[in-house]
């Protein structure tokens, strides 16, 4: 049973995989100070890389959990989201309003994937 760990730091690491699955910690943009919409795109954009690394792509989620500190912001990250899932493999989601480790940090996502 081997369990491979990508960019592990002291405190996480950003993808574990096992079995064939992997999973992703909480991703946040790089840089918070945009609105919505370029954090959501960052923060997809970083997810393409991990899956990549790990040996999938976003065809192959399992499951995302999105983190919105605002609902308000749910219409915006729905339409960045929409333009990058891919079309025929969109993943059982769950969105919820969460209190984010960061103040201006908008938004967070987890995702499980299969490997390729």
């Amino acid at each position: 049973m081997e369990i491979k760990r990508l960019h592990v730091g002291k405190r996480m690491s950003e993808a574990a995989i096992h079995n064939g699955t992997v999973y992703l910690a909480g991703q946040v943009a790089a840089d918070a100070a945009h609105d919505i919409q370029d954090q959501t795109r960052m923060v997809l954009s970083q997810i393409d890389s991990l899956l990549i690394q790990a040996g999938s792509d976003k065809t192959c989620i399992l499951m995302c959990q999105i983190f919105l500190s605002d609902l308000k912001n749910f219409d915006g990250m729905n339409q960045v989201w929409e333009a990058w899932v891919a079309s025929g493999c969109t993943p059982p989601r769950a969105t919820v309003q969460a209190q984010l480790a960061k103040p201006e940090w908008l938004i967070e996502i987890v995702i499980t994937a299969a490997q390729i």
